[in-house]
């Protein structure tokens, strides 16, 4: 599983494309879960890297759980009780983590179906663009089980707690076109147009210093569970580190002198 996860960087963007398209890139075992933290780490390291694209290979973006393990209790419904609650904490549950607080900007490119743990792999990027092909069900409940992997959490901040309660609670999938309604993505594409307007959004995003970036998602994050008054305290904090970063003088520079800015990460 190690090539799971494919690695291409151009210039300041990195797309990660999941490699299983014979198992639709299902998340099954624990070989992908670290192939998702060693990308982030390496990714965290690098600050030359100011933006990521999350997709999948083949015709689906992720198909979530491997529903076979289920059916003959080996994987991760393999043991007790709590050895499936151990699997659970120490093998997927990994991911929302290292995902929501990777501070990179990452942009999901949903090129297919996005069911289970592959719909909440979704929400757990920054920003979501999706084929018109892709669709998107947290269909947990039509198996008999629960959204484990951080999907009652993620759900409802992308869409809502009305939307979200109906997506979990019926398991139906969403069509990219009402996804795109309801504010669950950016845009919607032809499937062969998808990755060129990922990457036309990745370079948008990674025009700007990464300093700032990094600070910026940061930010956004910090925010979901803060108060006004904190977030405002960090905001402050965060802004004077910016006003001193040489990247901050050349945008004020470059803007002043009507020229293309040349950021060092600094």
């Amino acid at each position: 599983m190690a090539d799971f996860l494919l690695w291409e960087q151009d210039d300041h963007v990195v797309t990660l494309t999941m490699n299983r398209p014979d198992e639709r890139n299902a998340l099954s075992t624990p070989d992908i879960f670290d192939a998702f933290e060693d990308s982030c780490r390496r990714i965290e390291r690098d600050l030359d890297i100011r933006a990521v694209i999350l997709t999948g290979a083949g015709p689906a973006f992720c198909a979530g759980g491997n529903v076979k393990q289920m059916r003959d209790k080996t994987g991760i419904a393999a043991g007790t009780p709590a050895d499936i609650r151990a699997t659970y904490r120490h093998g997927i549950q990994r991911l929302p983590l290292t995902l929501w607080n990777l501070e990179v900007p990452v942009i999901a490119a949903v090129n297919g179906p996005a069911i289970g743990a592959g719909c909440d792999l979704a929400w757990m990027c920054d920003i979501r663009i999706a084929a018109e092909t892709a669709r998107f069900a947290a269909s947990f409940v039509k198996l008999g089980i629960i959204p484990a992997d951080g999907g009652a959490w993620l759900l409802p901040r992308v869409v809502g707690q009305s939307k979200a309660a109906e997506m979990i609670l019926t398991g139906d999938p969403i069509a990219a076109d009402e996804a795109l309604r309801l504010g669950m993505v950016s845009a919607v594409t032809a499937p062969d147009a998808l990755l060129s307007e990922a990457h036309r959004l990745a370079r948008r995003i990674a025009a700007n210093p990464p300093q700032a970036l990094r600070m910026a998602k940061r930010l956004l994050r910090e925010a979901e569970n803060s108060s006004l008054a904190t977030t405002l305290e960090l905001s402050a904090a965060m802004q004077a580190i910016a006003h001193h970063a040489e990247d901050h003088d050349e945008a004020v520079t470059a803007f002043l002198d009507k020229r293309p800015p040349r950021y060092r990460g600094r």
